[in-house]
């Protein structure tokens, strides 16, 4: 896990600043505390930077930028291979000579043979920049999933890429606050896919490749879709029942799989460890693999001591049964009241969630791990949401209500300014939205409701952001499985914009890396193939697949949110919304966000 950054120079340009790339790639320094590197072109037309964090190959042979030996390729890279080894064994067998045993090396040889066709290989995590010397192009990539990021900013003479939103802002090009970012934001709490809350700045869309040629020309393609791979379910009706017991010895090997490929390091590689189902599973699963003594961490809270809300209890039960180096760390409310100043300064994009993996991720780094295995994506794989029976029940109850489709923009505006004063303002929408599995997972998801933010935001920047929004604001989904639905919009929409992006810079803010096993290309069409013929896996299912059942606490334990020690200071007076604890955090994150990070555009 690192930070990279790079720019390209079109035509007849000046030249690269290299002191100005090197402060570029500096305001990351916490994504590679262990090194730093920086090359630039004879000619200065491109010049690529990297920051490194060591988990694969800590020798000086991983540095990068790496070249490969004619100097023809270089390259700048940020995520972990997980298949290298056996590319790197396929490469040689070819006639291919290594100088290190970094999976870097591997892309680089991997373009070097297939080009363009070298994604059809990959399985890990990844956002990369390569420069081709003999074709005059760059080529910018992102991993199937968008575990990781990679921000652009495609320039009138020049192109920027960068892991960060904040790098590419230090780069000191003009910049203006985008409406869609905005609006996105208030909407869904994060900012949606490929926008920023800048204008020139871009997200290159997960599964995508562009290429940029010295002048500037680009040419994009995705190489791998969400979408189509739930399409290629061939039976998609089998998806709404839960899988059938005789798919589960195939569901267990899937899930070996992923989670080994996910503990190849050259360091420890340690558990955040909940008392949920997903990561004691990904742990118990792991220790039966055969990897003793694996380390684990439990973050715990002084003022849930004692509680049902103390997850420290069931995860040193687990820890112990399998026998795990395990720390359970505890925070009081005034330390984490200590540390927002610094979560704030961290946060790459605007959002209303992040503290959870920032504060465990402090506490893994503490105990002197530098990767870390995390749960996320297992709600969105395997139906662990309540928005997936709450969105087809809403759907469902409306489609008999006649005129309800037809009538509801006018109720909306009927009911809004009554309702909002005594539940959630969201019911003021519930027939215009609710009709339809896009409208009814707006409204089971959605910080504010479209209709709510001119009251909040300037109208006309409201207009021309839900214009710019329409298609992501109310996603068009081609699935016809309702559960297929619900898979591609939580997976899409909420884990890759919130949960993920969190992920990547709240752990990064303390040189964790974090990976992810239930977020894997593989896995998912390995699950698509598992409901045509079985069904799809359910949550309670994969909980079912290690050989030793993990403890009856956790497999009985209800599903609940992440639980901080806190309380709503806004008590009296104001409008449900106006007391809504995430709407308030919301406009604290927007307002903190609009000083640290856009300073030069925006009035504070």
């Amino acid at each position: 896990m690192c930070g990279i950054a790079g720019n390209l120079k079109f035509g007849s340009g000046p030249p690269v600043d290299a002191r100005l790339l090197e402060s570029v790639r500096d305001t990351m320094r916490k994504r590679g505390p262990d090194g730093a590197g920086l090359w630039c072109s004879a000619d200065g037309q491109v010049g690529l930077a990297h920051r490194r964090l060591s988990i694969i190959d800590l020798s000086p042979g991983g540095q990068q930028p790496m070249a490969t030996a004619d100097g023809r390729l270089r390259i700048v890279f940020n995520g972990e291979i997980y298949n290298y080894p056996e590319l790197r064994r396929e490469l040689i067998a070819q006639g291919h000579q290594f100088r290190s045993t970094s999976d870097t090396e591997v892309l680089l040889h991997l373009y070097d043979r297939y080009e363009l066709e070298m994604f059809r290989f990959l399985r890990g995590m990844y956002a990369f920049g390569l420069w081709d010397e003999s074709k005059r192009r760059l080529l910018l990539a992102r991993d199937p999933l968008g575990i990781k990021p990679l921000y652009l900013a495609q320039l009138r003479g020049e192109l920027w890429f960068g892991s960060q939103v904040r790098a590419l802002v230090a780069a000191g090009f003009p910049i203006s606050e985008d409406p869609a970012g905005l609006v996105g934001f208030h909407l869904w709490g994060h900012v949606p896919e490929p926008y920023t809350m800048f204008r020139e700045i871009r997200q290159l869309p997960a599964g995508s490749y562009m290429v940029v040629d010295a002048d500037g020309q680009s040419t994009s393609k995705r190489f791998w879709s969400l979408s189509a791979h739930l399409a290629s379910d061939t039976n998609g009706s089998n998806s709404e029942r839960a899988m059938d017991p005789a798919g589960m010895p195939i569901l267990t090997a899937a899930l070996k799989d992923t989670i080994s490929r996910h503990l190849v390091a050259d360091v420890d590689v340690g558990f955040f460890l909940s008392s949920g189902r997903d990561s004691s599973t990904l742990l118990a699963l792991a220790s039966e693999l055969g990897h003793p003594g694996l380390r684990t961490v439990t973050l715990g809270f002084d003022e849930f001591k004692g509680s049902e809300q103390d997850e420290t209890v069931l995860a040193q039960q687990l820890a112990d049964q399998l026998q795990c180096k395990h720390s359970s760390i505890y925070l009081s409310r005034s330390e984490i009241a200590s540390m927002m100043d610094r979560f704030l300064e961290s946060m790459d994009q605007p959002t209303i969630d992040g503290l959870n993996t920032f504060l465990v991720s402090s506490a893994a780094a503490a105990s002197g791990l530098k990767v870390s295995i995390s749960g996320i994506g297992g709600d969105e794989l395997f139906a662990g949401y309540s928005t997936f029976q709450d969105v087809p029940r809403l759907v469902g109850a409306l489609a008999r209500v006649p005129g309800a489709h037809t009538f509801g923009r006018m109720f909306t505006v009927v009911a809004d300014p009554v309702l909002r004063h005594f539940t959630s303002p969201k019911y003021a929408g519930i027939l215009q939205y609710g009709v339809d599995y896009e409208g009814a997972y707006l409204l089971r998801r959605g910080l504010f409701m479209p209709w709510e933010l001119p009251r909040i935001l300037d109208p006309d920047l409201v207009r021309e952001g839900l214009k710019e929004l329409s298609p992501i604001a109310r996603l068009d989904s081609a699935q016809t499985s309702s559960l297929h639905k619900i898979v591609e919009m939580e997976t899409s929409l909420y884990l890759r914009n919130q949960l993920l992006r969190d992920t990547d810079w709240a752990s990064m803010a303390h040189s964790l890396e974090v990976r992810t096993p239930f977020v894997d290309a593989q896995l998912f069409s390995d699950v698509v193939k598992i409901s045509s013929q079985y069904g799809w896996p359910r949550k309670e299912q994969v909980a079912q697949t290690p050989k030793t059942p993990l403890p009856a606490g956790i497999l009985s334990k209800p599903k609940t949110g992440f639980s901080l020690p806190f309380f709503d200071p806004r008590k009296n007076g104001g409008t449900r919304d106006e007391r809504s604890p995430q709407r308030h955090w919301a406009s604290e994150v927007y307002h903190t966000y609009r000083y640290n990070v856009g300073q030069r555009i925006f009035t504070v």
